[in-house]
């Protein structure tokens, strides 16, 4: 009998075909006449049923024999099945062991984080951390794809750098041949928006770091960053763009993903509802007084931490952009507000959730002189970016741009309430391994 190979996203064409099928043993269940295989392939799991008169005394025995996260082949027919999650079965002829494996760690019963971190290479075999992984690929696709569609032009920014792009505390540092220290990109910002003055509408799209000693659920050291920069833009225009862009990608991938949503028990509906309609916009000194009529011992000039995030977002039942935050409080290539001067012009976006901020964007700081003093008050070394003053002089333009963490819209989009389920290797502060 000829069989043909076939993986678990070509089921519809090979419907009542005899197949084989490569794969791991996920689970098994059964009685001594019928065995119920879940295989795992292509992030996938199907069952298939292995019948003792079918497949014989000797074969049945083995099959009740497989264990864990064996690698085996399967031949059989694919039929339809109602029961199935996927809309499929497999009624096995014949299987053959590929690779044994005994004693796999990983079992039904709970284990702790520190356990599962420590052998996360195994665990990105189970049935939720494959959802995730799965949304996250999702994620990852309509992100490119909305800025191709849009004519944002990709630009691969460098890793190494000899700019900072905020804070000097937060970077990694390595020495760098004879030229002193590197640093570790926590931003392709600086390096994107030369690539306006080419392009008009950029883009990148690649890990970053923060060397910040911060233990919080929101945070990771090394994490994948979307940033754009627009020609001839401003703030609210930049607002609107992204706003565009969250809601875009997110119908998107929820219409892809119910199957995912549903093994981590997170309600589409409810996802959807977020994002029937443009996002709430406030200003920073709406968002403080908003604060303060809740009771929360918050002044004119402060941060916003999580908790009060979270009071705004629940406040307004959706995600919700803050914009226009004090000028002490944000980065040097912010432009000041020409309304009023202690603010810049920016926004972030805050999801609900307690997930936090998304997004932080801004329009960008033009003129030369201007920003040369923004440097200096920061206590940056000017000469360091000479090349990044250049944009200033020669045929500067407004402009504005935004950097998204994908993995908190990750962590958004499934309902999880830790970054570090977001990402298949999590750095954290005490952790580089695996």
């Amino acid at each position: 009998m000829n069989y043909k190979k076939i993986n678990l996203y070509e089921l519809t064409e090979n419907e009542g075909n005899e197949i084989f099928l490569t794969g791991w043993v996920h689970g098994i269940r059964g009685s001594n006449k019928v065995q119920f295989l879940q295989i795992r392939n292509s992030g996938r799991i199907i069952q298939a049923v292995a019948d003792r008169q079918t497949i014989g005394e000797e074969e049945f025995e083995k099959v009740k024999s497989l264990k864990q996260e064996t690698s085996i082949v399967i031949e059989g027919k694919l039929v339809k099945s109602e029961k199935s999650e996927i809309g499929f079965e497999i009624q096995v002829n014949s299987f053959s062991v590929v690779g044994s494996s005994d004693g796999y760690p990983i079992t039904p019963k709970e284990h702790g984080p520190d356990f599962l971190h420590d052998h996360r290479h195994l665990w990105l075999r189970s049935k939720r951390q494959l959802s995730i992984l799965a949304i996250r690929n999702e994620l990852s696709f309509a992100i490119r794809k909305f800025f191709y569609e849009n004519h944002y032009v990709l630009i691969d920014t460098p890793i190494l750098t000899g700019s900072i792009g905020e804070s000097a505390g937060s970077l990694f540092s390595t020495e760098y041949f004879d030229l002193g220290n590197a640093y570790l990109a926590q931003t392709g910002q600086l390096y994107l928006e030369t690539a306006i003055f080419a392009h008009n509408n950029v883009y990148c799209f690649g890990p970053t770091f923060r060397a910040e000693k911060s233990k919080t659920r929101r945070h990771l050291t090394e994490f994948w960053m979307l940033e754009a920069e627009s020609a001839n833009i401003g703030n609210e225009e930049n607002i609107d763009f992204q706003d565009k862009f969250i809601r875009t990608i997110l119908a998107e991938v929820i219409s892809k993903s119910v199957s995912h949503l549903k093994v981590l028990e997170r309600d589409p509906e409810k996802l959807s509802g977020y994002i029937q309609k443009p996002f709430k916009r406030i200003n920073y000194s709406e968002a403080i007084s908003i604060l303060q009529d809740k009771k929360e011992t918050i002044e004119w000039g402060e941060d916003i931490n999580a908790e009060r995030e979270n009071i705004l977002t629940s406040h307004f039942e959706s995600a919700v952009f803050i914009r226009n935050y004090p000028k002490s409080i944000k980065a040097f290539y912010m432009k000041e507000n020409p309304e009023d001067k202690r603010t810049v012009l920016c926004a972030d976006l805050i999801a609900p959730e307690g997930v936090g901020e998304i997004i932080g964007g801004s329009e960008r700081e033009e003129n030369y002189e201007s920003i040369v003093q923004r440097l200096n008050e920061a206590g940056l070394p000017v000469d360091s970016y000479s090349w990044y003053l250049d944009l200033r002089k020669y045929g500067s333009v407004p402009h504005s741009g935004f950097g998204l963490g994908l993995e908190r819209l990750v962590a958004w989009v499934c309902g999880l309430p830790h970054v570090r389920e977001c990402i298949p290797f999590p750095r954290l502060m005490g952790r580089l391994f695996p």
